[in-house]
């Protein structure tokens, strides 16, 4: 918990979270930093996605959220790492549960024009699997995670990156949405924490720290903006209920793994972060990430752990589940920054639709 917190910390304590009347809709989405081929070969890698393919559809098939749908899962998948099989595989079982395919990226020592050309790549090759989305006017959009933790070469040694202003870059080539952060413990930690806002187009840290947040009736503006791009954070806080030699609080960065299991409290947690946009504070979004390509976070992500999860969740009467993907969570921020309000089961593809 202690590397990085001087970047979190203080604006964490700071910040203050709006009170809402009424029931509070809880928009829960999992970002899986999926890397089958993982300290693996390619048999290996066919041999974790058959685990997935084998676990996750009866999971999913198992519990509903108040709009019927079943647990969604997102694959931010390394397009560096590309390979028409394991794609196959990973088209195949979101097909059957309705999860979703978005691009994850590692590089280092990089170029501006060899980011924009890995980008351009991994977007064809995402495509020909049916996978990714579309806007209105039909071009292909994606979700993006960066390997590293390092967005717009934002990590103090230079380490995981490259490329200092990488913000428009990935407006240009059809990013609708960042979903890197949190990235504590690690220094690439932004400055600003618990919340959805568009960076700019700054280099290094200074667009991470200098983030706007969303806010209602200023969407359309923002979203047509080619040198802003939208944020999505997870939570980051002070857990005082998981406590270390009994004494001081653990960090909840929202990571899913085998020592840091999915939970009901957790999840309270995660709640009483308040991550909204502001002025519809009664859809609040919660960012769980995972690296689920690995078999260390297996029995977590798809046994008993993850059942007795959904089990404590199902048909509570504090809040209203909603199970999003990636893109599904960006529309819903999007419908709230346009003012619309009611259920967001309502706008789930409100901007951007499933290609194919």
């Amino acid at each position: 918990m202690i590397r990085a917190i001087d970047k979190w910390l203080i604006p964490y304590l700071r910040r203050r979270v709006p009170r809402t009347d009424g029931p509070v809709h809880v928009c829960l989405a999992v970002c899986d930093h999926f890397e089958p081929l993982h300290a693996s070969d390619r048999a290996g890698a066919l041999r974790r996605l058959g685990v997935w393919r084998e676990k996750f559809p009866p999971l999913v098939d198992s519990f509903r959220d108040a709009d019927s749908v079943g647990p969604r899962h997102t694959f931010f998948f390394p397009v560096e790492q590309y390979d028409p099989a394991l794609l196959d595989l990973v088209a195949g079982l979101c097909r059957e549960t309705g999860s979703e395919v978005e691009i994850h990226l590692h590089h280092e020592n990089d170029s501006t024009e060899n980011f924009r050309a890995a980008l351009e790549k991994g977007k064809d090759d995402l495509v020909s699997h049916g996978l990714l989305s579309r806007d209105a006017d039909g071009a292909i959009r994606y979700g993006f995670i960066h390997g590293n933790w390092a967005l717009n070469n934002s990590h103090p040694d230079g380490a995981g990156c490259g490329v200092d202003r990488e913000i428009p870059i990935l407006r240009d080539s059809g990013c609708y949405a960042d979903f890197t952060m949190p990235s504590a413990p690690s220094p690439t930690q932004s400055r600003r924490v618990n919340e959805i806002a568009y960076l700019s187009d700054l280099s290094g840290r200074a667009a991470l720290d200098s983030a706007e947040p969303v806010v209602v009736g200023e969407g359309s503006a923002n979203r047509d903006d080619l040198e802003k791009l939208l944020m999505i954070q997870g939570p980051l806080a002070l857990d005082w209920e998981r406590r270390k030699w009994g004494i001081l609080p653990r960090m909840e960065n929202g990571d899913l793994t085998g020592a840091n299991l999915p939970t009901a409290a957790r999840l309270r947690l995660a709640m009483r972060q308040g991550i909204s946009v502001a002025g519809r504070e009664d859809w609040v979004f919660v960012k769980w990430h995972t690296h689920g390509g690995i078999e260390r976070n297996f029995d977590m992500l798809l046994g008993e752990s993850m059942r007795k999860f959904h089990e404590s969740i199902a048909g509570r009467d504090d809040f209203v589940l909603h199970y999003t993907t990636a893109r599904e969570m960006a529309n819903l921020v999007h419908a709230a920054e346009d003012g619309l309000d009611g259920n967001p089961h309502d706008y789930r593809d409100y901007v951007f639709k499933k290609n194919g």
